[in-house]
């Protein structure tokens, strides 16, 4: 009985590991590109962009910094959907085009769903301390305000 246990183990893991080296050869989420930044938005301050560009551009910008992990499957899938999510909605690389969720970012960042838990328990520098949370709050609702 221990043998059978012990092989079905064996094919188990094997099977894992052919699994996940299978993965790496699918081709989503492999582009790591940086589109180059078009237009940035008039910032009601220097600390409010340095709080942004530490909290929220690796998904929020052209200016993402890939980590080694995001080269890994499935774990780059993720990273490519979180990435490219969130350009869509709130990119501070192409002010010039239409922000879908500019206008809810200050009342997220204030609640806590921006940056998103897992990206700050990976990600020490996108940790903001709550007095941090709220001038960035601020400084983005004041930059937002004065956006034509």
């Amino acid at each position: 009985m221990k043998t059978t246990i012990w092989r079905f183990g064996k094919r188990l893991l094997l099977a894992l590991a052919g699994f996940l080296l299978l993965i790496q050869f699918v081709p989503y989420g492999r582009v790591h590109s940086n589109p180059p930044t078009t237009m940035e938005p008039a910032w009601d301050s220097a600390e409010t962009r340095a709080l942004a560009e530490h909290a929220c551009f690796d998904c929020h910008s052209n200016e993402t910094e890939w980590p080694m992990y995001a080269r890994v499957a499935p774990v780059s899938w993720l990273v490519y959907y979180d990435v490219t999510k969130g350009r869509a909605e709130l990119n501070f690389s192409e002010w010039h085009r239409p922000q879908k969720e500019a206008r809810e970012a200050p009342e997220e960042l204030r609640e806590g769903e921006m940056p998103p838990l897992p990206y700050r328990l990976l990600h020490g520098h996108a940790r903001l301390t709550p007095s941090e949370r709220e001038r960035l709050a601020e400084g983005l609702a004041r930059t937002l305000a004065a956006r034509p």
